[in-house]
């Protein structure tokens, strides 16, 4: 029910975004953060609770592609360039860009799966499409775009 409500709602964006004339715009500045200020060092500290093997690996490739609705903006490559990303402004992350992934802790990404990025149209998906677990899962699968 939770996830065909999240779908309407990106939809929904979609319209919105298009509406505006903002098609496919990317990020002036991919590095800059989306954790507030003021929460941005806790999350810098924070470290997955799992240890990440390939099953795990395999696992958030799994919940990226499929209940997470990941690859619906950011692509099933990860590069930003999903079916609904080419019409957000800003676009999606590319989270195959290698200075981004270094810049970011997993807290960080952990922090906008479950609240959203602040300034763009992700949406949190903790804990409707994803409960922590498997977010940390679609981080570890995220990190393995740059071994």
């Amino acid at each position: 029910m939770f996830v065909h409500f999240l779908r309407l709602m990106v939809l929904a964006v979609i319209v919105i975004v298009a509406g505006s004339g903002g098609i496919g715009a990317q990020e002036k500045d991919p590095l800059i953060p989306r954790v507030p200020v003021d929460q941005r060092a806790e999350m810098k500290k924070l470290i997955s609770p799992l240890s990440v093997t390939k099953d795990i690996i395999a696992e958030g490739k799994i919940l990226y592609e499929g209940q997470g609705t990941c690859l619906n903006c950011h692509g099933k490559s990860g590069k930003g360039d999903g079916p609904i990303g080419a019409v957000l402004n800003p676009g999606p992350r590319n989270l195959t860009n290698c200075d981004f992934q270094k810049e970011r802790s997993d807290g960080e990404l952990f922090w906008i799966i479950k609240n959203g990025s602040p300034g763009t149209a992700m949406i949190p998906l903790v804990p409707g499409a994803l409960n922590e677990e498997e977010a940390w899962k679609v981080i570890a699968y995220v990190r393995s775009f740059c071994p």
